[in-house]
């Protein structure tokens, strides 16, 4: 019982380690300053099942590297405004120059090979 328990702890640690990593939009900005990187807000609403899709294929390890580095992620709910688009659908993805100018809006679920050629040229990387 107690290996089970051990295995099953670091196999939780694992997928933590794994998982994307988001900062508040706060923290991105400041990110943002030392890196260039272009900041991802990825937009959710509570309910919905493709935000949820998402959610579990940016706990990929591949997937949330290859994010992490060419991009600041920022998740937010969009029960709360927040100025940059309109976003219509979730889960939608904005990308942010340095300058909070919108680089490129991607609207929904998408596989992990066609969420990285989706995004693969923004901010010049």
């Amino acid at each position: 019982m107690r290996k089970l328990v051990a295995s099953l702890s670091i196999l939780m640690f694992a997928s933590l380690l794994s998982a994307l990593e988001f900062v508040s939009l706060d923290e991105a900005y400041k990110m943002q300053q030392a890196n260039n990187k272009p900041i991802m807000i990825v937009y959710v609403k509570d309910g919905c099942r493709y935000c949820d899709r998402m959610d579990k294929l940016f706990e990929d390890r591949e997937l949330s590297r290859w994010i992490e580095d060419r991009f600041i992620a920022v998740k937010h709910n969009t029960k709360n405004s927040l100025p940059f688009c309109d976003v219509n659908m979730t889960p939608s993805y904005c990308f942010l120059d340095k300058n909070q100018e919108v680089l490129k809006l991607i609207p929904g679920s998408w596989s992990k090979e066609d969420f990285m050629d989706l995004s693969k040229d923004i901010g010049g990387r």
